[in-house]
Formats: structure tokens, C-alpha cells, sequence
């Protein structure tokens, strides 16, 4: 399978990693470290290093709580460092934004992605802007805002009903002219679930194949991995590590972290003992 972005192709015959660069003040694990552009480019310099396959620039925080910013403000604090960044950079970079008018700016300046955590809800223009420049799309799911989504939890059928809403917003990609190639999808763990049905949805991600293209997750550091550990975020490595090996071994192939140099690794011995166990006959859950 492929993800075609404006000017490059990334193909997932291999777990992909996403590098999360927050050039936020609020962001729940890294706010404030990089909002200078020196500073965001020196991480993002860093992460390359490490083996990042893409990077993601987010200039508004969408933790549970979190405050909205103005298109201005948003804006403010994402161009500069997206320009620093598109001099020396040389992987794909991501937008982290739910406004089209962010969007457009970002792609003007030759970003490649758009990851919309509202699955293309939030802005009605969003979709229209993301084809008009054929760019790459992460549709993720969320229920409500991030002052709401944590009341809107209530699923009868958990994967059933994410996988569904994410079926309407493809749809909705796909009837403004966005291709099937351009899409990536993203079950948006932490994002309107309980600590128990983020465990859930890793463990049965593997019914998301139905969709027809690659699956992003992004566990790192999160709250629901505090819950079963009683660490804070600093401390949350190794369950991050822990949560995509599982993630790939349900049919994620692109993992959105903080960490990229240990769960690049973790995924290349899980990506190895899968095929040894796939030449032998046993069955795994790839998409």
C-alpha cells in the first residue's frame, strides 16, 4: 500500500514514524520546548537523525481542555518554523490543524500533509483546500471539540461506530475530489475514549482494514497509558513502545511519537518477528 503526498510517494511495506514537533505553549507532554524556530529546528534536525520517516508541526494544542487559537495565532507560531524547517529538512512534513485557512498557508510554504484531528468536521473548506493541492490527509476520529470530547464517550459498538464515522469523513474526502491514495486514517486514541477503550481499540485495530488504507496511531505518552502504569508522561516510554508494537501488530503501519529513535527500533524487531512468523504459517493481523 502507498500514501501519495504532493511530491512524494511513501510506500507502507515497512512501519512508518511520524517525529511530533509541538510549537505550542500548552501541549500536554512537551509545551513551550519549541516554539523558537531555532529550537523547533534543532529537534527537528534531531529527530531526522533518529530515523523519521516524516515529521508533524502542530501549532495548536488538541489535548483534552485545551483552549482554541486564532487562525492569526496559529499561523504566528507555525510559519516561521515551517520555513526554517523546509530549508534544511528533507522528509515530508505534516500540518497538525483543523482550519482550512492554516492549511492553505502551510501548503503554500510546501507542506506536504494535512492531519486533521476532527476528520475533516471543524472547517467545511478543509477538504476542498487538502485537494487543491493534492496533498496528503490524516483523517483522524473525534467526537466533539477538545473542551467536549471527553463527555462524548458513550459507544455501543466501539469499533463499529469508529469505524464508521471514519467511513463518512473518506467519503466526504473523496466527494471533494480527494483521492482514495491520498488518505490515511487515524482512530484518534485519547481523543473522546476512556483510558479502557483506548486499550480496546489497539487490540482490535485490525478491524479497520475494512477501510482501505494505511492506519496512524498516535499512543505516545498518553494518558491512557498513565492509567495502567501510574506514571506521568516523562515516564511513559516504554509503554509507548508497548502500544505501537501492538498497534503494528494489528495493522498500523505509521506511528505519530515523541520517541522516534526507541520505537524505530522496537518496530523493526516486531516488523521482523512477524514476517518470520508469517514464512512459518502463522497467522498475524496485517492490514
Amino acid at each position: 500500500m502507498i500514501w501519495n503526498l504532493r511530491r512524494d510517494t511513501l510506500s507502507l511495506e515497512r512501519p512508518l514514524v511520524m517525529g511530533i514537533i509541538n510549537i505550542t505553549p500548552d501541549s500536554f507532554y512537551d509545551g513551550g520546548r519549541f516554539t523558537q524556530p531555532s529550537e523547533a529546528l534543532k529537534h527537528a534536525l534531531r529527530l531526522e537523525r533518529e530515523g523519521a520517516d516524516l515529521l508533524d508541526l502542530g501549532a495548536e494544542s488538541t489535548r483534552p481542555g485545551a483552549r482554541l487559537v486564532s487562525e492569526s495565532c496559529e499561523l504566528d507560531r507555525l510559519l516561521p518554523v515551517l520555513d526554517i524547517l523546509k530549508e534544511q529538512i528533507s522528509v515530508p512534513i505534516s500540518i497538525d490543524t483543523t482550519k482550512a485557512t492554516v492549511a492553505r498557508a502551510a501548503l503554500e510554504r510546501g507542506a506536504d500533509i494535512v492531519n486533521d484531528v476532527s476528520g475533516l468536521a471543524s472547517d467545511p473548506e478543509m477538504a476542498e483546500t487538502i485537494a487543491a493541492f493534492r496533498a496528503g490527509v490524516v483523517i483522524m476520529h473525534r467526537r466533539g471539540t477538545p473542551q467536549t470530547m471527553q463527555s462524548m464517550t458513550q459507544y455501543d459498538d466501539l469499533m463499529g461506530e469508529i469505524r464508521h464515522e471514519l467511513e463518512e469523513s473518506v467519503r466526504l474526502a473523496e466527494a471533494h475530489g480527494i483521492g482514495a491514495d491520498q488518505i490515511v486514517v487515524d482512530p484518534g486514541i485519547g481523543f473522546s475514549k476512556t483510558a479502557e477503550q483506548n486499550l480496546e481499540l489497539l487490540k482490535r485495530l485490525h478491524e479497520l482494514k475494512t477501510l482501505g488504507r494505511p492506519v496512524l496511531v498516535g499512543p505516545s505518552r498518553k494518558s491512557f497509558i498513565g492509567a495502567v502504569t501510574g506514571e506521568e508522561p516523562e515516564a511513559r516510554t516504554a509503554g509507548t513502545i508497548a502500544a505501537c508494537v501492538m498497534a503494528f501488530a494489528h495493522g498500523a503501519g505509521i506511528f505519530r511519537v515523541h520517541d522516534v529513535s526507541l520505537v524505530k527500533s522496537a518496530l523493526s524487531v516486531a516488523e521482523a518477528v512477524l514476517a518470520s512468523g508469517t514464512a512459518h504459517g502463522l497467522e498475524v493481523e496485517r492490514t
